[in-house]
């Protein structure tokens, strides 16, 4: 296929840290959207994107954009497109869509009609059709149609990116994949010149992106299916060079990555995780309460994700852990970066420090800050 919009997309907050990363890729930025960025490129950076991106749900290669005040204008819109040329022989499709329009109430109506159009045109262009149907494990096509902008993209992801496939053993409320590289990327962790220190740190999410990070690990590097490998002129030598490629620039973890949790449950978790991950030399997460975490020598990074009081944990033991964490940053994380994760801005209050800068995220549908704190060795004060 030739050159055309790629629409990486995101969760809400996350848009820097997709952006920096594509920039870092050595792609320039064409539109910047609040779950996305838009570059121009071909099937073959569809593959490589998926393959590195750490901070993107999906990567969407555009196939048309045009106008649509109907369902009519949909399916018209899509029968133009040579799906033969797109869907194997034999081929499985699912459509997916975002709609917003007062065009339909039903917004599987517009999915609907999409398929339709496909199966049509394959059926009159060559006497046959695909199956379709909701799996996203083959051929994925993608509807946006927002007011009368209408737009159809290939999935080249498929399933989500942030299920990198080493995460099946969770503790209670893990953070998505995508959402933990976000913030590792949002701090000041250098990973050759700092260590990383995640305590509270439940099934690893956290400790484990940031060790595919300091590895130079790509994390698409375990995943066995993409949407791209289902359309047809999908190149499987081109994409084993690229594995190759990724696999032959990982390294071990120039300093530490260290991970605790109270929790024998959630430590086993994310020891596990971390093993899948390729990640058993680098990180061996233990038990043990956060205020006894190992401290390598600063500088380093130290990031706490504690409940917030909204989904687990007693708000009333909350003001005390809170509280807590912000002693112990003082005590034993001198000369450190000091962060916090909190959807609990008033929980936040209760740390007695004073944050450097706030970073707004969302995890899942609360909005959050990662709060950043500059843990002085002795102090800066100046009468």
């Amino acid at each position: 296929m030739q050159s055309s919009t790629i629409l990486c997309t995101c969760a809400r907050g996350i848009v820097p840290a997709l952006r920096a990363e594509l920039e870092q890729l050595g792609y320039t930025i064409a539109v910047e959207y609040p779950s996305g960025v838009a570059i121009e490129g071909t099937m073959a950076d569809c593959m490589r994107l998926n393959l590195w991106l750490r901070t993107a749900h999906r990567v969407l290669y555009r196939l048309a954009a045009g106008r649509a005040r109907d369902p009519r204008e949909v399916y018209t819109m899509a029968h133009r497109i040579a799906w033969e040329d797109i869907v194997p022989r034999k081929g499985y499709v699912a459509v997916i869509s975002s709609v917003d329009t007062p065009s339909i109430t039903n917004t599987q109506f517009a999915n609907v009609k999409v398929k339709d159009a496909i199966v049509d045109r394959i059926r009159e262009r060559t006497g046959s059709r695909p199956d379709s149907g909701p799996r996203t494990d083959n051929t994925v096509v993608f509807l946006y149609w927002h007011g009368a902008e209408a737009m159809l993209y290939i999935d080249t992801s498929g399933p989500s990116l942030s299920d990198r496939g080493y995460r099946l053993d969770a503790a209670r409320a893990p953070l998505r994949e995508t959402l933990a590289a976000a913030i590792v990327m949002s701090t000041t962790w250098q990973p050759d010149d700092h260590s990383f220190v995640n305590p509270m740190g439940g099934s690893g999410t956290l400790a484990i992106e940031a060790g595919l990070i300091a590895t130079r690990r790509a994390p698409g590097i375990m995943r066995t299916n993409f949407g791209f490998m289902h359309v047809q002129g999908y190149d499987a030598k081109a994409w084993n060079t690229l594995r190759a490629q990724a696999q032959a620039g990982e390294r071990e973890a120039p300093h530490a990555i260290v991970c605790t949790d109270i929790s024998r449950r959630a430590v086993e978790s994310a020891r596990a995780n971390a093993r899948r991950a390729g990640l058993g030399n680098t990180l061996d997460p233990f038990v043990c309460d956060f205020r006894n975490t190992p401290m390598p020598p600063a500088p380093g990074v130290v990031v706490v994700n504690p409940e917030y009081g909204l989904r687990l944990g007693d708000e009333d033991e909350l003001v005390e852990t809170y509280g807590a964490i912000g002693d112990w940053f003082k005590q034993s994380c001198k000369g450190y970066m000091g962060y916090i994760l909190t959807g609990n801005m008033e929980l936040a209050k209760r740390v007695g420090l004073r944050a450097k800068r706030r970073v707004p995220f969302w995890n899942a549908d609360i909005e959050c800050r990662l709060l950043e704190y500059e843990l002085y060795e002795g102090t800066r004060r100046t009468d």
